[in-house]
């Protein structure tokens, strides 16, 4: 396939997940309907071939559905670009870095599963979290050489303590469980984007941040920046002029202008960050 406009293929995941060959293969392990399936990647002239392992037509499609969307191959950045083209911070951005995507999961569990694990702590050791739940917890292909994210089942049959195990604070194990839960009974259907963001709410250690970094990487809205993070709190107190960080708010407020693409200016800005000024 042709991806929509300027296109680089991204690198493997930190989490060990997405594997990149020397070659320049990216494979990864999904499950469809209980299904393993093994999906590859690779770029060829102007295209990006994508081929999928399984025991069906319609499986595969499936597959390869999920891991375009991952890889951004379908992602139309040209109207965020049309609009946003002259503007003094993201235009020269844009015109260096155009086929900049953000990273997404083929599965909106990931997401959510993944943020939990990195809230309030440094990429690192989330890393190391995220890491040991794929080798413990996670399904292995038949070949042995990948592991796939844990889904929601597979999390919600676990006791915190399992969680805990693998590195994760008793109140972050809790939370978890209690989101596996929700989304495995189907109480939270994480298709439905704001009426899934509304019942993972109500579970305690889940808030906007979380569910704006599900709706993010996980369910492709652009428009769901997470603003609570540290690198959008630095950025924005930096490009304010307001002599310290940001609040949440501040951040809110910062990134309306570019509304409905709240998200993907806080990816290009961070991007780019290297290259402004100090005031």
């Amino acid at each position: 396939m042709v991806p929509v406009g300027p296109y680089r293929m991204p690198r493997g995941g930190r989490d060990g997940v997405m594997r990149r060959s020397p070659g320049g293969v990216l494979s990864r392990l999904v499950h469809v309907r209980g299904e393993a399936v093994i999906v590859r990647a690779w770029p060829r002239s102007a295209s990006v071939r994508i081929r999928a392992e399984a025991s069906s037509p319609e499986t595969a499609a499936t597959a390869v559905q999920r891991m375009r969307f991952a890889l951004g191959t379908d992602h139309d950045l040209r109207p965020f670009q049309r609009a946003f083209r002259r503007d003094r911070l993201l235009g020269p951005i844009m015109r260096r870095t155009p086929w900049l995507r953000p990273f997404r999961r083929p599965e909106p569990f990931e997401a959510l599963a993944w943020a939990v694990s990195e809230q309030l702590i440094d990429g690192g050791r989330a890393v190391d979290i995220q890491r040991a739940l794929v080798a413990r917890h996670g399904q292995r292909s038949s070949c042995g050489t990948l592991r796939d994210v844990p889904c929601a089942q597979a999390i919600s049959r676990l006791s915190p303590a399992e969680v805990e195990r693998c590195g994760m604070s008793p109140k972050r194990a809790i939370t978890l469980v209690r989101a596996a839960r929700e989304v495995a009974s189907g109480r939270a259907d994480l298709s439905t984007h704001e009426p899934a963001w509304r019942r993972l709410r109500t579970i305690a250690g889940i808030g906007p941040w979380t569910v704006e970094c599900l709706a993010y990487h996980g369910q492709g809205r652009d428009d769901q920046i997470p603003a609570g993070d540290l690198s959008y709190i630095k950025l924005v107190g930096r490009l304010a002029v307001l002599g310290r960080r940001a609040t949440e708010d501040e951040v809110r407020e910062f990134f309306a202008a570019y509304a409905p693409f709240a998200a993907l200016a806080g990816t290009y800005l961070v991007h780019g960050a290297h290259s402004f000024r100090r005031p």
